[in-house]
C-alpha cells in the first residue's frame, strides 16, 4: 500500500485551491500531496457550470461562513488574478426592484450587504440606473461595484500549476470509491482496487462529498447531511448585449433569480433557474423553461426580442438543504466536529464556492491545523 502526506479528493476550483493552500502550508518534509479527481480533466462539474462571477458578500446571512468566506475570498480573488494574470474584470452589478412590491426586500440587502462589511453598495433611483444602463427598466436599484466576472478555467489552471510546483500530482480518472479512517490515517481504496495511506483527507467531491462520505468507515453517518440538487439553466443571447453590468433581479428562495451576466468577451447569458432535481448527472438544458426566462428577463429589459435566446448549458447546485428550507450554510467539517483526526469534508459548497475558493482553502488549513494542537473549530 502506498503512503502519503495528503490527499484532495476533487479537482474543482475548491479542491484545487484547497490542495494549494494545504502543500503550501506543509512543512517542507510533507509535502507528498494527491488531487484524486475522477473525471478526465480538471473542473468538469459545478466549477465550469456556473455564472463565472467574483460575488462581493451582498446576500448571505450575518456572521455566516457564506458571508465570511465570500467577502475574504473576493479580496483574494481579484488579488491572485491580477498577480498571475488570470483573466478578470470589475465590471460591477446592479440589483433591481421592478416594482414598488420590491423596495423593502432591496432595502433589506442594502443593510444585509453592510453588515457583511461591504460597503460600497450603493442604492440608486430609477434614473440613476437607467443612466448607467439605458436598457434597464426598474423602479430602483441596488449597484455593487465590487462584483465582477472571472476566467474561471483559467483559475483552476493555474492553483493546478501552483499544487504541482510545490511538489503536489493531480491525478485523472482516478475516483475513489471507499475510505476507512484509523489510528495510522485514513485508506483510501480506489473505484481500480488500488489503495493509499493518507495522514489528510479532504473531501472536496461537490455534488458527490455527501455519498462518498458516507462511505467512509469510521465517519459517523450522523455527519453526513442529506444531498439535494437544484439544476440551473442558462440560455445566452443572441447578438450584442445592451448591458456593460451584471443585471440581477431581486433574489427568489432557492437562488439568485434569473440574472444577467457577461463573459469575458462580452457576450451575455441569462440564468440559472431553480429546478429540483433527484441526482446530480442531469446537464441537458430544459428548453421547455424558455417561455419563463423570456417572462421574467423582459421586467428588466423590456426590449428582448422574441426567438433572441439561445439554449446554453446547465449545472446543479451541490445543495445540503431541501426545497422547502432556506439555505443552508458552508459546511467545512473537521476533526473538531466529527472526531476523525486528519479529515475535512466539505459539504454543500454551492455559490458563492468559487468567490470562496481561496478562503476555504484558508479555513481547511484552520479546521486542520486545530485539530493537531488540540483546539476546536
Amino acid at each position: 500500500m502506498d503512503k502519503i502526506d495528503g490527499v484532495v479528493i476533487g479537482a474543482g476550483v475548491v479542491g484545487l485551491a484547497v490542495a494549494r493552500a494545504l502543500i503550501q502550508a506543509a512543512p517542507d518534509t510533507a509535502r507528498e500531496w494527491l488531487v484524486l479527481e475522477a473525471a478526465d480533466a480538471i473542473g468538469t462539474g459545478t466549477s465550469s457550470r456556473n455564472s463565472e462571477v467574483i460575488h462581493a458578500g451582498i446576500y448571505y446571512p450575518h456572521g455566516s461562513r457564506k458571508a465570511q468566506l465570500c467577502v475574504q475570498g473576493r479580496h483574494m480573488l481579484y488579488a491572485y488574478a491580477a498577480e498571475r494574470g488570470v483573466a478578470h474584470q470589475r465590471c460591477g452589478k446592479l440589483i433591481v426592484a421592478t416594482h414598488a412590491d420590491q423596495l423593502p426586500a432591496l432595502d433589506a440587502i442594502l443593510q444585509k450587504a453592510h453588515a457583511n462589511g461591504v460597503s460600497d453598495v450603493v442604492k440608486l433611483s430609477a434614473a440613476q440606473a437607467q443612466a448607467m444602463e439605458p436598457a434597464l427598466s426598474c423602479v430602483a436599484a441596488l449597484y455593487s461595484p465590487s462584483t465582477g466576472i472571472v476566467d474561471s478555467h483559467g483559475l483552476m489552471l493555474s492553483l493546478q500549476g501552483d499544487f504541482e510546483n510545490a511538489g503536489g500530482i493531480v491525478a485523472l480518472n482516478s475516483p475513489v470509491a471507499s475510505a476507512v479512517c484509523g489510528d495510522e490515517g485514513i485508506w483510501l481504496r480506489m473505484v481500480d482496487g488500488s489503495e493509499l495511506l493518507a495522514q489528510t483527507v479532504v473531501n472536496a467531491a461537490g455534488l458527490h462529498a455527501p455519498a462518498l462520505a458516507h462511505h467512509f468507515d469510521g465517519l459517523a453517518a450522523s455527519h453526513v447531511p442529506q444531498a439535494y440538487f437544484a439544476k440551473g439553466n442558462y440560455f445566452t443571447l443572441s447578438g450584442k448585449s445592451p448591458f456593460s453590468r451584471l443585471i440581477y433581479p431581486v433574489p427568489e428562495a432557492a437562488g439568485l433569480g434569473v440574472h444577467l451576466t457577461l463573459d469575458l468577451g462580452g457576450q451575455a447569458k441569462f440564468g440559472p433557474d431553480v429546478q429540483w432535481v433527484d441526482g446530480p448527472d442531469d446537464l441537458v438544458v430544459s428548453t421547455e423553461h424558455a417561455p419563463a426566462f423570456y417572462e421574467e428577463i423582459r421586467k428588466y429589459w423590456p426590449a428582448l426580442s422574441d426567438g433572441a435566446l439561445q439554449a446554453g448549458y446547465a449545472g446543479i447546485r451541490p445543495k445540503i438543504s431541501s426545497p422547502h428550507e432556506g439555505a443552508a450554510d458552508f459546511c467545512i467539517q473537521g476533526p473538531a466536529v466529527h472526531g476523525v483526526k486528519g479529515l475535512v469534508n466539505l459539504f454543500g459548497i454551492e455559490s458563492p464556492g468559487l468567490t470562496s475558493a481561496l478562503a476555504i482553502g484558508d479555513a481547511v488549513v484552520h479546521a486542520l491545523y486545530e485539530s493537531y494542537h488540540g483546539g476546536h473549530e
